[in-house]
């Protein structure tokens, strides 16, 4: 009986953190798509070096957004079955998606409070974060980083 207690503890459990997790990542893109509303004049290119500035540029300043989202347990458990029989593992591609927009996000913003007028050069650094840790897996987290030449 006691076994059978503590089984359905950690369905409910899971079943919580699901629905949690899910409520907070489509938080978090209604989110970002109002704040991309506000930032979408500010032009963020990535070229080589025989592009030239049609304006006059009169100073620069490197510009960076940074992020890092953690994955859930939920999430971890279904990519780790997805990684058994092959094939997308959507949870990251969502987890990925959602840290590169909001990089890029912050860094506009940045860009935009000292007064840019575009963006040249931008990049973006992916480092995954996590693994075992006392004996105990974690759920792991990336981090995103953008950054670029901001131009007046």
């Amino acid at each position: 009986m006691e076994s059978l207690l503590q089984i359905f503890g950690i369905l409910f459990l899971l079943i919580i953190g699901y629905l949690f997790g899910n409520y907070r990542e489509k938080q978090h893109f209604k989110n970002i798509k109002q704040r991309e509303k506000k930032v979408l004049r500010l032009s963020a290119a990535s070229f080589g070096g025989q592009q030239v500035i049609a304006t006059k540029v009169t100073e620069t300043k490197l510009v960076v957004g940074s992020v890092v989202i953690s994955i859930d347990y939920f999430k971890m458990i279904s990519s780790m079955l997805r990684n058994l029989v092959g094939g997308k593992v959507i949870v990251y591609e969502t987890l990925l998606d959602r840290s590169r927009r909001e990089a890029i996000l912050r860094m506009k913003e940045q860009a935009i409070e000292w007064q840019a007028k575009q963006i040249l050069n931008v990049r973006l650094e992916t480092v995954a974060i996590g693994g075992r840790f006392g004996g105990r897996l974690d759920p792991g987290s990336v981090e995103v980083i953008a950054y670029g030449t901001g131009v007046k």
